[in-house]
């Protein structure tokens, strides 16, 4: 396959994101929105009724459903917001939802609720048969992700791990973070002006988008994470790609293989 083999001669390494282009944390984010929600009402049902004893905990509040909630988080609607539009009013509770909310959010039994993103083992095993070089880079806790990725038996496929040792640099998304974590891998893996445009940074947010275009490399970004399409097409990526299936297909030159368009 002449075509193919030009397009692999210019991909060596690519550098992906861990939470949204591999594993999915839609239903982690949504249980810890609906556990400080109800912790909230709690708290403050039990302060102004401390005998009180009912059953529907939020019948004063409005619960958005998973896809509300999950609708206003790829659209970057800030949690103080959602709060407002869950029932929560007075500053205060809006303050302890979200302190709450921070708590939780890496919380064992929540953690377990992160899955594998469709696709993915099919992606990583695809770009590594083609002689890429996996670069994971989140914000992640490094341990934390090596144990998911071994788990599920996709550890052996990276070359390099970045991560962090802050739990709350994940859900905070800080950009200043990720392009630091970026070049450092960038610099370890000899990643150089001479060899830059064969390189690529994969991921779903801003922070990803922001590193790779801080460091000069090309940046595909995946509407399967906690951005829409709208929120990814505003930073300008490189490509935009609907997951890390489609992302690989393209950078390999396969996109034929697909049974519907995946790039935009």
């Amino acid at each position: 396959m002449p075509g193919l083999s030009r397009s692999l001669s210019k991909l060596t390494t690519v550098f992906c994101d861990f939470d949204g282009p591999i594993v999915d944390v839609s239903d982690r984010y949504y249980s810890t929105y609906y556990q400080a929600l109800t912790d909230t009402a709690r708290f403050y049902s039990e302060l102004s009724a401390p005998r009180s004893r009912s059953i529907d905990i939020l019948r004063d509040f409005s619960v958005l459903t998973k896809a509300q909630f999950w609708q206003m988080k790829q659209n970057r609607i800030p949690d103080r917001d959602i709060a407002r539009q869950s029932g929560l009013s007075e500053e205060s509770q809006i303050d302890f939802f979200l302190n709450r909310v921070v708590e939780i959010v890496n919380r064992a039994d929540l953690l377990a609720q992160d899955k594998i993103q469709p696709g993915v083992t099919w992606a990583l095993g695809l770009l590594k048969s083609q002689g890429t070089k996996l670069i994971l880079v989140t914000l992640r806790d490094r341990d934390e992700a090596i144990g998911i990725l071994e788990q599920h038996g996709l550890r052996q496929l990276f070359t390099g791990i970045y991560g962090t040792a802050n739990s709350e640099a994940a859900y905070q998304n800080y950009s200043t973070i990720k392009t630091q974590l970026l070049k450092r891998a960038m610099w370890e893996h000899q990643i150089t002006f001479n060899n830059l445009e064969r390189s690529w940074m994969i991921g779903d947010t801003e922070a990803d988008v922001l590193a790779g275009q801080a460091t000069g490399i090309s940046t595909i970004a995946l509407t399967c994470g906690i951005r829409s399409h709208h929120q990814l097409a505003q930073l300008q990526p490189t490509r935009i790609e609907t997951d890390l299936l489609c992302a690989a297909h393209h950078l390999v030159g396969m996109n034929y293989l697909l049974s519907a368009p995946c790039g935009v």
